[in-house]
């Protein structure tokens, strides 16, 4: 006798074993529910936090660029857009906490294995470096102690750009997680483009050269690295590319191409530059709104959750 669901057959070395009659089980979801919790987050807190705290954190870097190069009036227009955009960033941030306090409660400890609470505190020194840059520039007080405060908002940017990448990728949402390695790329290339958006916007257009070389090279960049996610993503790339998300990652790569394609040829003019510029902001808020769509979709299908375990699994045991 053999066992039930088997029967005796001939292997293909020529011996008699046994082969399995019933097929494979394929999972779907305790009565099709979700395996993981979607976010609880707010669309329109969290995905404005990336983008806000992502034009802040560029900005700042464009600004100390301008600065050193003599652009004055870019330099201090856009230190006043990264103080908006902190402070923008860390409202939405604590709209979707709830309570103020519970903001304050992340600066207790200082975890380095956390990307919020690195973030958190990434942000508390962050904020008042960027206040003070755009207070000595506005007021044309303090200029040693500006430019300290610029130098410091300088070297802080980068991070505060990235990091939300980093937050997004340490949860389990399958496109999130999924694309860990390029979400802190994107995100920054994102930022990039939003901060050589409000270059071309706020800046004047006989010193806005800088920026129009930077929105060409971001716009090339958010586009390597978003096909780069979608191939890491295999199936999960699917929720990058249907329903809200799809229709809002194609308006972020028309609007920001656009934005770009207008800056390099038409952005010596001042209103050609202020479209182009608009249109690079609007393309990055898009590009956050349609991740966190993403990741969104992603997490309420169980589809996504189980089939990229089951390929690795498959993998690491062929």
């Amino acid at each position: 006798m053999t066992p039930r669901g088997r029967t005796a057959g001939r292997r293909r070395d020529g011996r008699r074993g046994e082969q399995l009659m019933v097929p494979k089980a394929e999972f779907d979801s305790y009565y099709g529910r979700p395996v993981i919790k979607a976010p609880s987050w707010q669309a329109r807190d969290i995905a404005g936090y990336f983008f806000f705290g992502g034009l802040a954190g560029a900005g700042s870097v464009f600004a100390a660029a301008a600065q050193l190069t003599g652009r004055g009036h870019t330099a201090t227009a856009l230190k006043v857009s990264s103080l908006v955009g902190v402070s923008l960033s860390v409202a939405a941030l604590v709209h979707d906490l709830g309570r103020p306090a519970r903001f304050a409660y992340m600066l207790r400890v200082f975890k380095p294995t956390s990307p919020m609470s690195v973030g958190s505190w990434l942000l508390s020194a962050y904020g008042p470096a960027a206040g003070a840059a755009a207070a000595s520039a506005v007021t044309g007080r303090l200029p040693r102690a500006g430019a300290v405060a610029t130098g410091t908002a300088a070297v802080l940017g980068p991070a505060v750009a990235a990091y939300t990448g980093v937050l997004a990728a340490d949860t389990a949402v399958p496109a999130w997680h999924g694309a860990h390695r390029e979400l802190p790329y994107l995100f920054t290339a994102s930022a990039t483009a939003a901060a050589a958006g409000m270059a071309l916007v706020a800046g004047p257009a006989s010193e806005n050269s800088p920026a129009r070389c930077a929105a060409g090279l971001a716009a090339l960049a958010d586009s390597v690295v978003m096909k780069a996610t979608e191939r890491r993503l295999g199936t999960v790339a699917e929720t990058y590319r249907r329903g809200r998300a799809g229709t809002l990652l194609r308006t972020a790569q028309a609007l920001t191409l656009a934005g770009a394609t207008g800056a390099v040829v038409l952005g010596r003019g001042r209103r050609a530059a202020v479209v182009s510029g608009l249109a690079l902001l609007a393309g990055s808020a898009c590009t956050r709104f349609g991740v966190f769509a993403a990741g969104v979709a992603s997490a309420r299908d169980p589809k996504y959750t189980v089939g990229p375990q089951r390929e690795r699994v498959e993998w690491s045991a062929s």
